[in-house]
């Protein structure tokens, strides 16, 4: 696929875990011609971890993709009405997340910038990271699995053993994701064994 003149929305929510993962994956949209515009929640711009600061995953998204980073719902919400993004990614999407946008509520960038994406009838790809996919948020996930013009990058339990209720993307798999989403098409298959155990 060309990706020169595509604009790939991409959306960090609180899974600081799976970011080294999906830093080099963002890079791909961009060694591939694509324009990256960063979305994050609150989380990513005031929490430090054991997996990275705060400033240094800013300092990362800025340098990869060239943007300003969008951290907050008024400076989204113009994401709507402009029609920028041609597809949006979350990922890492996390159960929190995931319930949010299940249930209709708009409370964060990452969010604001997905109803605008819905607005406008155009892809959502999901890269789920949740302890609670085979709990809780079962029903969320099922929710949105249904829901027009959103995708899932494939998936499967990453823990079966020790947290059999949690669910992670193959953040590899994610611009294989939005090509297939771009084209109207879920990736197949969906639902993958995420490690070997």
């Amino acid at each position: 696929m060309d990706w020169n003149q595509v604009t790939v929305g991409f959306a960090l929510t609180g899974s600081h875990c799976t970011f080294e993962e999906v830093m080099p994956q963002i890079k791909r949209f961009i060694d591939a011609g694509a324009k990256v515009v960063p979305i994050v929640t609150q989380t990513i711009m005031t929490t430090n971890t054991r997996f990275g600061s705060s400033e240094s995953w800013q300092k990362q998204l800025k340098e990869i993709t060239g943007n300003d980073i969008i951290s907050s719902i008024v400076d989204a919400e113009p994401l709507g009405p402009s029609k920028l993004l041609d597809v949006m990614v979350i990922a890492p999407c996390t159960g929190n997340t995931t319930s949010k946008l299940a249930n209709a509520m708009t409370e964060s960038p990452v969010l604001m910038a997905a109803k605008a994406q819905m607005r406008n009838q155009r892809p959502l790809v999901l890269a789920i990271s949740t302890n609670d996919g085979l709990g809780l948020n079962a029903t969320n996930v099922g929710k949105l699995l249904i829901t027009k013009n959103i995708y899932f990058v494939p998936f499967g339990q990453d823990a079966p053993t020790a947290k059999p209720n949690s669910l992670v993307a193959r953040m590899d798999l994610i611009m294989e994701t939005c090509e297939a989403a771009l084209a109207g098409k879920q990736l197949q298959p969906m639902l993958i064994e995420r490690f070997n155990y």
